[in-house]
């Protein structure tokens, strides 16, 4: 393995800034257009009111999406960081992830109480819920690993497929729940509607289309790291 200063691992390559100031340029327009979509035609957003609901989706997509991202992109972006400093920012990152969308989660269940609606009755919410718990397991299991002193070497070689494995398959995931969200958002808000393709429609199918090629951009560049990059994990 590498020494701590990052020696032995593959140069950077040149092209990287340019790929990575595309797939924050696309992150940060899915954020914005989150809040476009919500100010604009969903009246924006509040705590103490019925826009309660409106911080669900902002933080889901920051937190879940945007910040997730962006944690998978630490190993590739920070080669010739110190082994600590790459698991630290990754980490945290995580970290911020989680506290977004716990109070997204926050926000939908308090609404609905207030509202007398029902919970955990769609595909969108069962998805969500999976997903934000294995999210969850995901993180402890991190740092159980790879931040806490305890784990030997050898459970930490054992551990590391399945911890880029999973990464991965959850960011897919929290993507193909939130477009989920956004068809369902729809359908409720706009009704038949939808089908005469009104200007919040086509916002809200862009906004899709954007968190599509945002992962598209982060599993791109994922998939170039060569193994040398996970290697910083152990």
């Amino acid at each position: 393995m590498e020494n701590g200063d990052g020696g032995g691992r593959a140069p950077t390559p040149a092209g990287l800034p340019y790929y990575v100031a595309l797939s924050q340029l696309l992150g940060l327009a899915s954020v914005a257009a989150t809040g476009a979509w919500l100010g604009l035609y969903r009246g924006g957003i509040a705590w103490e009111s019925a826009l309660q609901f409106n911080v669900h989706p902002l933080c889901m997509v920051i937190g879940m999406i945007f910040l997730q991202g962006d944690a998978l992109l630490v190993y590739r972006v920070f080669r010739t960081e110190s082994k600590r400093t790459t698991k630290v920012l990754h980490g945290l990152l995580h970290v911020a992830a989680f506290v977004f969308a716990l109070i997204g989660l926050v926000a939908v269940f308090d609404y609905h109480r207030k509202k007398g609606y029902a919970d955990l009755y769609s595909l969108h919410s069962w998805c969500g819920l999976l997903v934000f718990s294995l999210y969850f397991i995901q993180w402890l299991a991190g740092f159980s690993f790879f931040l806490f002193p305890g784990a030997s070497f050898s459970l930490r070689n054992l551990y590391r497929p399945q911890h880029v494995f999973f990464g991965a398959a959850l960011f897919l995931l929290s993507v193909g729940t939130a477009l989920m969200g956004i068809k369902e958002a729809l359908l409720f808000g706009l009704g038949t509607k939808y089908s005469l393709f009104p200007a919040e429609g086509i916002l809200a199918n862009v906004l899709g289309l954007l968190l599509l090629s945002f992962s598209v951009e982060i599993g791109r560049r994922r998939k170039r790291c060569s193994n040398s990059c996970w290697c910083t994990l152990l």
